[in-house]
């Protein structure tokens, strides 16, 4: 019969955050990763600096820093008759040394992390091997099943698991821990194009007609998502891809140059973008934390770092009582008690903007009532160093920052 302390059922950023901060801790984990490597193309690649701030203080600073990377620091929007880009967001604002957002590719930070949980003796990563069901005890769940990508079947028990397999969870079908769901205008497609030296630089959006994009400065091409109203995948696919480039040229007409090295709809990705959070995170011997827990929407681009808040807080909380044995209800009830308001803070801020802002583009409406008030407000923000801060922070560190547990830090 295999037994570990702490099963962590998925191997993203927060599963390996908070099997790298358990182990140092002394706390046997054991990860799960269904997939064979952390090579999966349009995943969050952006690294916050709450996150990066955690790298330093575990000592991982100048290994990341190596990392090939794109650093971002502005958030540009069209705001006028001329569709001229305006800074909006400037996390230059913010004292450093972390003043900036971090591109880089989700794989390199995941194998970094994996690399150094290694050097710990109670750490252990299974590749390849999928948590397909869980066990139970008496009411209580006392570890995973779980299948390998060969066939093998079998059962790790554990005092307890740690669901970090994102919103596709398997603990989310667990009906007592009753998931709320919030509705969601948009979905979204991820692609790419080139970039030239003489572009813009950071994180630079475009509105259209019924159309709105992104673009994510990556050095040597734009990482693109356009937001489509939720549920028309299909329909606009079946309209044609030159419909979908000429509406994305309108948007960003300065890379109209270089929209048609699309080539097919095979190199445009759909997000079904979601937003929902459980009214529980936990039952006894088990804890959801990250996407898990709570479905974020692409707004403001913030959920992998507030994930890999919830494993600091996690490990914070629960690596004494996992070192003694005894992770008891009150334990795990507290993890959700201090991460839950961060939760409910950030979605209701990305309900409003969907509301005020997302909605009415798609549905060729003006945003925030007017297009006059719109314009007022990014020229307000453009033109005020301090009211660019509040945003600026909250992308930053989101509404509360967490510290690593004492046994964790290098």
């Amino acid at each position: 019969m295999e037994r570990t302390t702490c099963c962590v059922v998925g191997g993203g950023p927060a599963g390996m955050v908070l099997a790298l901060l358990l182990a140092r801790a002394g706390v046997e984990v054991t990860v799960l990763e269904k997939h064979g490597d952390f090579l999966r193309d349009f995943r969050g690649d952006t690294v916050h600096p709450s996150t990066l701030a955690l790298l330093d203080e575990l000592g991982l600073g100048e290994r990341f820093a190596r990392l090939p990377q794109r650093r971002v620091r502005t958030v540009q929007l069209p705001v006028g008759a001329g569709r001229s880009n305006v800074t909006v967001g400037d996390l230059s604002v913010l004292p450093g040394p972390y003043n900036y957002i971090a591109m880089v590719p989700q794989w390199d930070l995941l194998d970094l992390l994996a690399d150094e949980a290694r050097r710990e003796p109670s750490f252990h990563l299974r590749m390849n091997t999928e948590a397909v069901g869980f066990l139970t005890e008496s009411g209580r769940v006392s570890g995973v099943r779980y299948r390998t990508s060969e066939g093998r079947t079998g059962e790790l028990r554990a005092a307890l698991t740690v669901a970090c397999d994102g919103r596709g969870s398997l603990a989310r079908t667990r009906p007592e821990l009753g998931l709320r769901r919030f509705g969601c205008p948009m979905d979204a497609w991820w692609f790419r194009v080139p970039r030239q030296e003489d572009d813009p630089r950071g994180l630079v959006g475009g509105v259209g007609d019924r159309f709105l994009t992104a673009m994510i400065d990556r050095g040597d091409y734009w990482q693109c998502t356009a937001l489509i109203p939720k549920g028309t995948d299909a329909e606009r696919r079946a309209a044609g891809l030159d419909r979908f480039l000429a509406q994305f040229t309108a948007a960003a007409p300065w890379l109209a140059d270089r929209a048609y090295a699309v080539r097919s709809w095979g190199e445009v990705k759909l997000l079904d973008v979601r937003l929902d959070r459980l009214r529980r995170w936990h039952r006894p011997g088990l804890l959801c934390i990250g996407d898990a827990a709570h479905a974020m929407s692409p707004v403001f681009g913030i959920g992998i770092n507030l994930a890999v808040q919830d494993a600091v807080a996690a490990a914070r909380h629960l690596a004494g009582p996992l070192r003694r044995g005894t992770v008891r209800r009150r334990d795990l009830r507290a993890v959700q008690r201090r991460r839950r308001p961060t939760t409910v803070v950030t979605q209701t801020l990305q309900r409003a903007a969907h509301a005020r802002f997302i909605a009415p583009v798609l549905r060729g409406r003006p945003p925030l009532g007017s297009a006059k008030r719109a314009q007022r407000a990014a020229h307000l923000l453009a033109e005020s160093r301090w009211v660019r801060r509040v945003p600026a922070y909250f992308v930053a560190y989101g509404a509360l920052r967490e510290r690593p547990p004492a046994a964790a830090v290098r």
